[in-house]
Order: C-alpha cells, then structure tokens, then sequence
C-alpha cells in the first residue's frame, strides 16, 4: 500500500484525526489515541506500525511479516517489514481492527462525544 493510500484510508475511519510529530510521522488517532503510524522516521526504519490483537501480534510476527514495533511492542504494537508486507485488503483489515480496540478503550463518555457509540 502506498502511504497516500493509507493515510486517505486511516483518516476515513469514525473520528480518526492526523496530526504529524517525531520527525515527520503522520499519527493517526482516534479520541487522542494512536492507532497507526506512518512516514518520517517509521519510513525510515521499515514499513507502516499499527496496534493489533494479542493474536495478529503473534501471526504477523511468526510469518516473518512484521517485528515488534520499537518503543510500543509491549502494547502489541507491530511494524511491517515493508510497506507492502500485506495486500491492501488485509492492511485495511488490520487497521479497522487497529482503529476498533482504540475505541474499545475509551470511555463511554468519550466515544458518545465522537459517535461511536
């Protein structure tokens, strides 16, 4: 997937917003959560990072198509090999999932405020 491809894609999930930080990263988000990073120091170091299921941590890692993302592994958080390590479907799987265990997590409160409830 290309990075415009998934930018576009992130910011069309409920109440994601972008902001840009540490080095030129796009940081998508969703209630002031992350959920998926993208370009300036992520690109440089491999492909896109996303949070994931206990399950999809342990697959994509086993299948050799992505390692522990740096700094975020212990909240299951993975870095593709390469931007294109998954089809484009898949990706966009991964990251509903991704954006769906952020809302998940906030607060009842939080997700009425953004429509999500």
């Amino acid at each position: 997937m290309r990075p415009k491809t998934f930018e576009a894609y992130c910011l069309r999930l409920p109440a994601a917003t972008k902001v840009v930080q540490w080095e030129g990263t796009s940081v998508f988000k969703v209630g002031g959560k992350m959920f998926a990073l993208a370009g300036g120091y992520i690109e440089s170091t491999g492909g896109f990072m996303f949070k994931t299921s206990n399950m999809a941590y342990q697959l994509l890692i086993e299948q050799g198509l992505a390692r522990p993302a740096p700094y975020l592994a212990r909240a299951k958080w993975v870095q593709l090999m390469a931007n294109d390590s998954l089809p484009d479907a898949e990706l966009k799987a991964y990251l509903d999932q991704a954006h769906a265990l952020i809302v998940e997590k906030l607060t009842r409160k939080s997700r009425k405020a953004l429509g999500l409830d």
